[in-house]
């Protein structure tokens, strides 16, 4: 079952969401990957690249210089608001392909797994990935979210930052981006992390699970 603290100190952060408590990180992260997403492969030699290349958003000047912004608001450690944050979902969720942009920042976003033995036991390495999930999601988003319930590995909770910011549920793949990689650096053969349930699917809270 959800943590009901959970559900509680989450309806509590939606009614201060202007304060700054999201790390400038992952704003950066958000414009690095759709930069990364944006840049072609190969430019065919038909193209007119000063054309085409300005309507990929990930390239324009503006973005440069944001991500040049970000850059040193995370250097300094400052942080964002839920609504800046909001700004950012939702110039990812209008493009096709936002989950994959999502599920990217969410690996991203997980960051360089501690040294440990690989051979630890899976029960061992399980639990050390929902401490490592729970601390980088709180450093992120200067809040709990969402609580692991029984189970492998079961994060659940209820009217989060994401599905606030898109009612669609894109966002939500972040969330099992960050998970997966973190099994990836804590156990041997890890399993994909699914979006089992999702609120925008009206399901009564959103699942993340092996």
């Amino acid at each position: 079952m959800i943590d009901r603290r959970t559900e509680q100190s989450e309806t509590t952060d939606s009614r201060v969401s202007g304060r700054q408590r999201v790390s400038a990180l992952v704003a950066l992260t958000f414009l690095e990957v759709i930069q990364a997403s944006d840049r072609p492969f190969e430019v065919f030699e038909e193209e007119d690249t000063s054309i085409t290349m300005p309507r990929r958003l990930g390239l324009s000047g503006v973005v440069e210089r944001r991500i040049r912004n970000y850059k040193e608001e995370n250097r300094k450690g400052r942080k964002i608001s839920d609504e800046e944050f909001n700004d950012l979902v939702k110039l990812v969720v209008r493009r096709p392909d936002a989950r994959a942009v999502f599920l990217e920042c969410g690996a991203r976003l997980a960051g360089k797994p501690p040294r440990q033995p690989r051979l630890v036991p899976r029960k061992l390495g399980l639990a050390l990935a929902k401490r490592r999930v729970r601390r980088r999601l709180k450093a992120l988003f200067g809040r709990r979210v969402g609580g692991f319930a029984e189970g492998a590995f079961v994060l659940e909770g209820r009217s989060l930052l994401f599905i606030q910011s898109d009612s669609g549920g894109d966002a939500c793949s972040l969330v099992s981006g960050l998970c997966s990689a973190m099994l990836s650096g804590s156990i041997k053969d890890p399993p994909t992390v699914g979006h089992i349930s999702c609120e925008a699917r009206g399901d009564a809270y959103c699942r993340w699970g092996i």
